[in-house]
Formats: C-alpha cells, structure tokens, sequence
C-alpha cells in the first residue's frame, strides 16, 4: 500500500479496551452503550408476510389465523379463571381455529363450549402439573448433561423430560427413575441434540477477547463470524460475544503494517446484515461501495453507541505506538476505547471498521478506520448483506 499522508500523531490511540493503548477498552474500565438494541418489532404486514412465508399459508388464510388467535387469547383467560383448580391447560388447534381448553371436572364441559373453545377432559390440572415440574426443578443439579430439560406440555397433559440419546449414560437412567416417581404425569421424550444459546451477530456489539478487554464488531459475513480490527486480537485469541457466551477464534489478523482481521462464529451465532443505531433500530447492509471524500458516514460501537460525520481524507498512515499503520480512513467522527473494530457506514454500504483516533465523543476528535474491502480481498470473505 502507498504511504500518504504520513502524520505522527502523538494523541491517536487505538480503540480497544485492556489489549493495548487503544479504542478496544480495558475490561469494563468505560460505559458500555446498550448493545442490546435490533430493529424494530415486526408490524401487522410484516408478521402476516413472515406466517405465510414460515407456515405455508395464503394472505387470507395468515389474517383469518392472527384474529383466530387474538380470540382464543382472551378466551383462555376467561376459563383459566372460572374454571379455577379443574382448569388443565390449552393450545390452540390450528385445524379447527378454536382454542382447546382441559378439564377435570366433565360437568364442565358445556362451560367451555359455552366461551367458544373445545373442551377436552383431563386427568391433570394445571396446578398438579405445575407443581410436578417443580419438583423437578428441585432435582436439577442431580440431572446429567443428557438431560436437557423438561416442561409442561399442555396438549398431552404431561411432563415431559427431554433426553439426548447421543448422550445416555447410567446416571440418565437413575435421574429418569427419580423423575417418573415425581408423579404418574412425567414422561421422556427422546432427543438427538441437546439445546443451545442462540444470538445473533450484529454491525456495532460488543465482543470479548479470551486475551481481555473489549472490542466492537465491525461486520457479520455471510459464512458466519465477522469482521473487526485487528488490534484487538492475534490468530487463535478466542472471542466471545455480547452476552459472553463463546463465539469463536480469530482466523486472520494484521496489525501493525494493517488494521484488519476476521472472527470465525459457531452455530449459536446467526449473522445478520445490520449495524446496530442503539436507538431501537439497525442500519441494513447491502454492500461495500467506497464512498467518496466529503461523504457523510456514520459509526457504531459499543461504549459510544452510533455517531456520524464525515470522511475528510483516505490512504493516511497513523503512527500509533505500538507501530504504523497505512491505507486508514480519515473521519471526524468520534469514537472511545472499546469502540475499535466496530462498524463505519456510509448509506446502506459498509465502509470500514474503527482503527484508532483521538478525542472523545463529549469534545469531538478524529476516528481512522480500515476499509473492508482490504480484509474481504485479503482472506475471500463475503459480508451477509440485506
């Protein structure tokens, strides 16, 4: 890469925290912005358009479903009340569009069809079941890894303990028998994985690196992990995301010289096409086109949240301390440790990820990222785009 615009700048910090002097930050030494935040929850047409996509139904059919089920809602409220102690749970029957309300008491039949469900007598009550399951939770640090849970399944008026086969072992055995001593309701049903923390993989979160300290993400990939800054870790450091929950390895990194690198992510990570705003809302991705000088572009990351400005200069060498780095971004965007690695967007195209800069975001200062199409190229990755 050429070496233009060389500037020693005394004040310029990378911006991880606790790796390096950097906008990565020290361990939780900064506020960390709330990283919770996805787009907005899905309106009437957006929900009705994700039925007909996810349960093969028609437009009719996906509106006709939703009111069917606003009814049988208030319905099960209603006889969840009066019925009291012989109430034995409810499901809603797709097939005939009516709730199905249990009963143990028969006489209470005509009650029930009277709200406008299905009746359906039962042999347990909710409150037996409940209480079952109770004491099941009170077994739970007795319970091997191949237990993978239990709970109340109101359409077969049970308890059931789910089981991964892959994993049966004698103390299985032994927990299955306590269990089904719990009450004549407890029954197993056998699995052939055991669950997972899901979450999803976002332009702007926070991730942790096994080294220590925070970074930001810079952009999810189409094949899973991201991409972020390369001074937040070196190949093989182990990252885990906002929630702490592992994700993955650094698979590629380059710093100094660069600024770049790229996180593999297990399956509980899904990417999404988003940077975070950490106002309720996201910024959907759709590509990388480089945005001129003098565009406007705005950044995300996890201490300072979302912030916007615009790109004054490119191909600028930054002599940090810990070495030089060519080819960055120039913005006057602000930014703070921990926001290193996170995203810069210009529109709805991805520009780069947060190298390192100086000031704050209470007085203003400079940001440099590394573009993303460097570290795309570099190791043949592709971003999960919208």
């Amino acid at each position: 890469m050429s070496r233009k615009r060389t500037m020693r700048l005394t004040g310029a910090v990378l911006l991880a925290t606790g790796t390096i002097t950097a906008l990565a930050t020290p361990s939780m030494a900064n506020p960390q912005a709330d990283e919770s935040k996805s787009p907005e929850p899905l309106a009437a047409t957006e929900m009705s358009e994700a039925m007909q996509r996810d349960l093969d139904l028609t437009a009719e059919q996906a509106r006709t479903r939703l009111a069917q089920e606003s009814k049988a809602r208030k319905v099960e409220d209603t006889l969840r009340k009066s019925l009291g102690s012989s109430f034995g749970g409810a499901f809603f029957d797709a097939d005939r569009g009516k709730l199905v309300v249990g009963t143990t008491d028969a006489s209470e039949k005509s009650a029930v069809r009277s709200a406008g469900a299905v009746p359906k007598v039962v042999a347990n009550s909710t409150k037996e079941l409940n209480a079952t399951k109770a004491e099941l939770d009170r077994m739970e640090t007795s319970a091997p890894d191949s237990v993978t849970g239990w709970y109340v399944d109101t359409r077969s008026n049970s308890v059931v303990v789910t089981l991964d086969t892959t994993k049966r072992s004698a103390e299985a055995n032994k927990f299955l028998a306590r269990a089904r001593s719990a009450g004549d309701s407890v029954r197993v049903e056998k699995v052939s994985k055991s669950p997972r923390t899901l979450a999803n993989l976002i332009g702007g979160d926070a991730y942790y690196m096994g080294s220590g300290g925070r970074c930001s993400v810079g952009f999810p990939l189409r094949s899973g992990g991201m991409v972020t800054a390369g001074h937040c870790g070196d190949v093989g450091t182990s990252a885990s995301g906002h929630n702490r929950e592992h994700m993955g390895y650094f698979q590629g990194s380059s710093f100094p010289g660069n600024d770049y690198a790229w996180v593999s992510a297990n399956s509980n990570w899904t990417s999404k096409p988003w940077v975070n705003m950490y106002d309720g809302y996201a910024r959907a991705v759709a590509g990388s086109q480089e945005a001129p000088v003098g565009s406007s572009v705005c950044r995300s990351g996890s201490t300072t949240g979302w912030h916007c400005g615009v790109i004054e200069a490119k191909n600028q060498t930054v002599r940090y301390s810990q070495g030089s780095v060519y080819g960055l971004t120039r913005t006057d965007v602000c930014a703070e440790p921990g926001d290193s690695g996170g995203s810069f967007i210009s529109g709805n195209q991805a520009q780069g990820m947060t190298s390192g800069g100086s000031g704050n975001c209470t007085y203003g200062g400079t940001t440099y990222f590394q573009p993303v199409n460097e570290v795309l190229n570099r190791y043949g990755l592709q971003l999960a785009t919208n």
